[in-house]
């Protein structure tokens, strides 16, 4: 696959997913961003095997960069999450 071919793709997708998040009402920011985690837990697997199978050390490089970028966004993402949903344990709490 030609490089022009893929950054075309990813330009396509990243116009796609920003339209399609723009839509999404605040109420379900929440479980989506729950999703999301699970998916990139699936792009820090894809990243530790494209490493694994790296020759070069420049492609290691960015292989560790992938991996270190992913596991920061689902620990950031999973962090976020639970200070969310522990707003609203709050509030049933102080309703009792």
């Amino acid at each position: 696959m030609s490089p022009f071919f893929m950054i075309v793709i990813f330009v396509i997708s990243t116009i796609v997913g920003y339209k399609l998040i723009r839509n999404v009402p605040s109420l379900l920011h929440t479980p989506l961003m729950s999703g999301m985690n699970a998916l990139s837990g699936i792009t820090i697997i894809g990243a530790l095997s494209a490493t694994g199978a790296a020759v070069r050390t420049g492609n290691r490089l960015f292989g560790f960069l992938a991996i270190f970028l992913a596991m920061l966004n689902v620990s950031g993402g999973f962090a976020v999450t639970h200070r969310m949903l522990g707003m609203f344990r709050q509030k049933e709490a102080q309703n009792e």
